[in-house]
Parts: C-alpha cells; sequence; structure tokens
C-alpha cells in the first residue's frame, strides 16, 4: 500500500511527456530497469553502511514522510488546474537536444528513487531477512538475487503503469476526458497522501492525525471525488459536463459509496479493507467496538514480568507506527472473534514498536556484527532485541515465549489467513502447558 501514491504519480508524469510510442515504451522500460537497480543497490548500500534498522527508521523519519505529504498535496492542487509543473521557460528555450535527452533521463531515474524510497516502508518479511543475512554474514549474494527478485516484481506493474498514458493520447476526442482524469488523480493523490502524515503523526505521537480525523477527511474526498464525476463540481479547465457516461456514473457509484462505507469508522468500525491506511484503533477517541481489544504491555521486561507472576505464555508482536501490514494483520487477524479471544483468555502480548522515536532515559551502546552500535530511542532498542535475539528485521514478526523467554514455537509473519494462525497461538498453548507439568 505505501508504493499507491505512486500509481497517479506516474501515469501524471508519463501521461505530460509528448514523446511517440516508441519514445514511451523506451522510457517507461528504462522507469523499470532503474526501479531495479536503484532498489537493488540503495538497500544493499544503506544496511551495508547503516545497519539493518536504517531502512526502517528512513520510513518513519519525520522530515522524509512531511515532505513527501507536501509534495503530494502540491501534486493534487496541480492536477486540480491551480497550475503547472514546468521548467522555467528560459531552461527550456536554451536546452539543445543532448541536454533534453539527459534531463529527460534523470527525471525517469528520479520518478525511480522515489518509488524505492517510498517502497522500502512496507517491503515486509522477505526483505527484511535479506538485510539481515546481508549484515550479520557480509555476503550479499543471496541477499541481492532476493532483492532483485522483489524489484522485478515491483517494477512490472509500474512499468505498465508508464505506458498506459501513450495509449491515453492515441485516444480521439481525449482532451476534456483527460483533464477529468488529471482531477481523479488529484483526489486520489490528495487522499494517499493523508498516509504520510499518519506515518510521522504516530511515529512521533503528535496526536494532530488520529483515526477518526484520518476518516473524516477521507469521507469528504470521496464525496467530493463522486459529486465532480456526476458533474456537480467543476475546476476552472473543465468544460461543461453535458450529460454523464456511463463509466463516470459507476466510478461516482463507487466513490460515493466508499465514502458511505468509510463512515462506521468514526465510531470505532475495523474497516478491515482500508486498515493498511487508517490510522489504528488505538488513536480513536470514541469507540464503539467491543471486539479486538485487550491489554498489552509496550515494554518487553514489564510485560515478562507480569506473564511469570501470572503463570502465562507470552506473546511478542514486533511492530512500527509506519507498518502498513501491520494494520492489516491487526484488522483482519487480531481484531476477529476467535484470536481476540484466544490472546485475551491464555496470553500476555507485548506490543514493541520498533519505529517508537521517543528517547531513551539511558541510551546504551552495543556491538553488532563487528560496529558499534548506539541505541538512543525506544525503537531502536526493540529493533536490536528482534535482531539480537531472533535473528529478524521485518514487521509484523510475531513469537511465542515461555516466562524464561524461550520459544514455545517457530515465529509467524505476515499471513491474513485467520485458522492458520489460531493453531500457531494454541500449538503455543500446548507446549506452554507441557514445559509447565
Amino acid at each position: 500500500p505505501c508504493v499507491w501514491p505512486m500509481i497517479p504519480l506516474t501515469v501524471s508524469f508519463f501521461l505530460k511527456k509528448n514523446t511517440s510510442r516508441g519514445k514511451s515504451i523506451r522510457d517507461a522500460v528504462i522507469y523499470g530497469i532503474s526501479i531495479i537497480v536503484i532498489y537493488l543497490l540503495l538497500g544493499l548500500a544503506i544496511t551495508l553502511i547503516f545497519g539493518a534498522s536504517k531502512l526502517n527508521d528512513l520510513s518513519t523519519n519525520a522530515v522524509f514522510n512531511l515532505l513527501f505529504f507536501a509534495l503530494l498535496v502540491v501534486f493534487a492542487i496541480s492536477f486540480f488546474g491551480a497550475f503547472d509543473i514546468t521548467l522555467p521557460s528560459k531552461w527550456s528555450n536554451t536546452m539543445d537536444g543532448k541536454v533534453e535527452r539527459t534531463t529527460g533521463l534523470l527525471s525517469i531515474f528520479f520518478m525511480a528513487f522515489t518509488l524505492a524510497l517510498v517502497s522500502f516502508s512496507c517491503t515486509g518479511p522477505i526483505i527484511g531477512t535479506l538485510l539481515v543475512e546481508a549484515a550479520s554474514l557480509g555476503d550479499i549474494t543471496g541477499p541481492a538475487v532476493g532483492m532483485g527478485a522483489f524489484a522485478l516484481a515491483l517494477a512490472i506493474p509500474f512499468t505498465l503503469f508508464a505506458t498506459f498514458p501513450s495509449m491515453l493520447k492515441e485516444m480521439p476526442r481525449s482532451g476534456g476526458w483527460l483533464n477529468s482524469v488529471k482531477v481523479v488523480l488529484g483526489f486520489l493523490e490528495l487522499a494517499l497522501s493523508l498516509k504520510f502524515l499518519s506515518v510521522a503523526d504516530l511515529a512521533y505521537g503528535w496526536g494532530i492525525l488520529d483515526r477518526e480525523v484520518f476518516i473524516s477527511l477521507w469521507v469528504i474526498i470521496f464525496i467530493l471525488l463522486g459529486m465532480y464525476l456526476l458533474g456537480k463540481l467543476r475546476f476552472s479547465h473543465d468544460s461543461p459536463l453535458e450529460y454523464v457516461s456511463i463509466p463516470r456514473f459507476f466510478l461516482a457509484l463507487a466513490s460515493l459509496s466508499f465514502a458511505v462505507y468509510l463512515i462506521p469508522g468514526l465510531w470505532g468500525a475495523p474497516l478491515k479493507s482500508v486498515s493498511a491506511f487508517v490510522p489504528p484503533l488505538y488513536t480513536q477517541d470514541l469507540n464503539l467496538y467491543a471486539g479486538g481489544q485487550f491489554r498489552e504491555f509496550h515494554d518487553y521486561e514489564e510485560g515478562m514480568r507480569f506473564a511469570a507472576e501470572n503463570n502465562r505464555p507470552v506473546l511478542i508482536d514486533f511492530s512500527g507506527h509506519g507498518c502498513v501490514n501491520c494494520r492489516k494483520m491487526e484488522g483482519a487477524v487480531f481484531d476477529t472473534q476467535e484470536i481476540s479471544g484466544i490472546i485475551r483468555e491464555n496470553y500476555v502480548l507485548i506490543k514493541l514498536m520498533v519505529d517508537e522515536k521517543k528517547a531513551l532515559a539511558r541510551p546504551f551502546t552495543v556491538e553488532e556484527y563487528g560496529k558499534t552500535v548506539k541505541i538512543e530511542t525506544v525503537g531502536e532498542k526493540w529493533s536490536y532485541l528482534q535482531r539480537s535475539k531472533f535473528g529478524a528485521n521485518s514487521q509484523p514478526f510475531y513469537v511465542l515465549l515461555d516466562n524464561e523467554g524461550q520459544p514455545l514455537a517457530g515465529s509467524y509473519s505476515y499471513d491474513e489467513n485467520v485458522a492458520k494462525f489460531a493453531e500457531w497461538l494454541n500449538s503455543g498453548i500446548e507446549a506452554y502447558v507441557k514445559n509447565n507439568q
């Protein structure tokens, strides 16, 4: 989900390039290859130089997220027709063919770089595991192949998105329709930009974009999008809409229906289909939804002490404020009656946020892979615990422990299969009972 905002940007970027069909396909292929190369080199370089947790730190960094939020809002305003984002005319007039070609390739390369950078915030368990392997073993061959394959899978659909605008421009009488496409992209960009503001807000605990505020903004945005598609809302560059076409009608119906679907979320409904985007339920001020709520600890030592005193096994949830797959697991799995019941009645849940920016009262240093690493924030402490004790650096990551801190079963990563997760939890209970007989 973190790369979704790049879809409208990609379409609009290649929509503005006045090139032939052949050059458009060439540019799209260059875009795809750039994604693969940048993703591979950037991921491995940052990991080997700064450590396995640095990409996670970057994905929740306030400056990075606020800049990208502002960038998407500016693009949305541009799509609405307020202004065009172009180079100064004197630059364009003085460029010769060679410089223009170079600038075009650099702009494609920059788009690919942005996509690669944004995608690191939700690359999933496989990338986290590969990065730890690269940092711990010093062997980049395996991680390079794995990340290259991952980058290829990411690049293919975006290469297709890049070729899509050239097909649009070949359609007859497409001028007014293309303006409508840009406005729709603007609404989507505006909605998706809030995700980046939310990540910074959660990681730093500002409390300015709680769940109901986020959902309220989305409801308004998608109602306005529906009104625009029905011709009830016009922007400066839009021509009068004589009638509503069938595609516009169904798109408007989908947008307005989605807005109505979101409304119960204002009172705590889980909204499982968009749980990866909206802030988590614990930011909700008014919550009439009772399911999936249980006591949880946010400190490893405190939670382990409580579990030992009450003779209960421990479920550790390595999570993150900016982890979209964590939100999906919480909405699709943890909020179900079956799973919440098992956890509430049998486990002590310890949720450790690896991107928590709160400073430690007493920073400390550790030796990791031959380097001295300074641990200064709560998130860095839990990230180091996950790497050093469990050999992983991806989220979500779940571990079942006894009261001595020993594993009761294998670890569990992102998988929304409720039955499988329940079976895993029950296997931990059985192992705990057996060990304490």
